[in-house]
């Protein structure tokens, strides 16, 4: 008997049907003789629709009423596979995140789990219940509700697993595995049958969609077990992420091609080039909660350098406008923004282990008459940032120069 945690996102409680189909699935689980813990997304659109009515009342949602109203998606979707499972004859009770006690900060629409209480589950799951908890959210010290930002389900799942200490966790979704590149761009994108969480935790951060960063670097931190699988097929093996390298896995240089067409650049041009300059540019920025990712600094000269970085596309207008009060201050010749790019970026563990890796990319792209705005590198990974509108192309090329359509031995 195991202890398994499964996580179904919105298109697989997207109507009463697949919800029903969801329950009979995990009763195959449980009739295996398997404890079961169901984290549950809110209805595909639902979360949208909702903030989009808030977005009525006012264009600026106040983050906290905006939590407490998108929160109810989910509590509508955990009640009706409670009641479906009990349909089928099985012990089922629906939590929210308040109830279960998944304790957050208070950071409001981006809240971060701090701690949750497991014994009301345990409860539950010895004495025979299937435990269906709401995704995205937690409570914070005060009783306040709060969300865990898009995909946050994921992380739901993930730290569920991690503080059952269950055998597996497994993430169902629309796709049944995590693939080289989003095969909608490139058909020929192939399912990966292995990923390391630090291959996972890059193609996370630099655009797949497939998981949620934060809920890769919780079961990289907590050792869970994670499987991606499609929730619409009964056969296969999804991806497994694994902890570290091992003799079975895919030898490949690259493992996959990640993107992001939410970037947005601004450039503060003409700033004094001093100690410090970097953290007072960059410090209001964080303190309103943005999340900055490439920086380039160019090489002073006349006592002056030019400072670039991106966010996310979303906080671009709140980023230029707290970048356009401190250049003020510091003495910045002025402020220049873009959000019409993308990131695309190569990831892969064997790139530790060859050369020439960044020239290959570097020279599919030149060959397209693609230009290359920003780069940024680490051990296993090399992301440039692009105009937006050769994207696909780039994803395309990349794909095929390093032959990712291929199986390894």
């Amino acid at each position: 008997m195991a202890l398994i945690v499964q996580k179904y996102g919105g298109t697989s409680v997207a109507n009463v049907e697949r919800i029903r189909a969801v329950a009979e699935r995990v009763a195959k689980f449980k009739m295996l003789g398997h404890q079961v813990v169901v984290v549950l997304s809110a209805m595909s659109g639902e979360t949208n629709r909702l903030i989009g009515l808030a977005k009525q009342i006012q264009a600026e949602p106040d983050p906290r009423e905006l939590d407490m109203m998108v929160s109810t998606g989910e509590q509508v979707t955990i009640a009706l596979l409670a009641m479906a499972l009990k349909d089928l004859g099985l012990k089922a009770k629906s939590y929210t995140g308040a109830q279960v006690r998944i304790l957050t900060d208070d950071a409001f629409t981006k809240a971060r789990i701090l701690s949750i209480d497991e014994a009301k589950m345990r409860r539950d799951l010895d004495s025979g219940h299937v435990v269906v908890v709401a995704g995205f959210q937690g409570v914070d010290e005060g009783g306040n509700i709060t969300t865990l930002g898009r995909g946050g389900s994921d992380t739901t799942g993930v730290a569920l697993a991690a503080a059952l200490k269950a055998d597996e966790c497994q993430i169902y979704t629309d796709v049944d595995g995590v693939y080289t590149t989003d095969p909608r761009i490139v058909p020929e994108a192939r399912r990966l049958k292995t990923v390391t969480f630090e291959e996972m935790l890059e193609m996370a951060s630099l655009g797949s969609k497939v998981l949620q960063i934060r809920s890769v670097e919780f079961a990289g931190k907590y050792k869970v077990k994670l499987r991606v699988l499609s929730s619409f097929q009964d056969e296969g093996d999804g991806t497994l992420i694994t902890f570290e390298e091992n003799d079975n896995m895919e030898q490949a240089i690259i493992s996959g091609i990640a993107f992001s067409r939410d970037e947005a650049k601004i450039t503060v041009v003409g700033v004094p080039d001093h100690p410090g300059i970097a953290y007072q540019i960059l410090g209001p920025v964080a303190d309103a909660n943005v999340d900055v990712d490439m920086i380039v600094q160019n090489v002073g000269h006349a006592n002056t350098t030019d400072f670039t970085f991106t966010v996310h596309r979303n906080d671009f207008a709140k980023a230029m406008s707290l970048v356009k009060a401190t250049a003020a201050t510091v003495g910045a010749r002025e402020v220049t923004g873009d959000d019409k790019i993308a990131k695309v970026s190569i990831v892969g563990v064997g790139m530790r282990s060859h050369v020439g890796i960044a020239k290959k990319m570097f020279e599919t792209l030149s060959k397209e008459n693609i230009n290359l705005q920003m780069i940024s590198t680490s051990e296993i990974k090399i992301s440039v940032v692009v105009e937006d509108k050769y994207l696909e192309l780039a994803v395309r090329a990349l794909h095929q120069a390093f032959e990712l359509d291929k199986a390894t031995a």
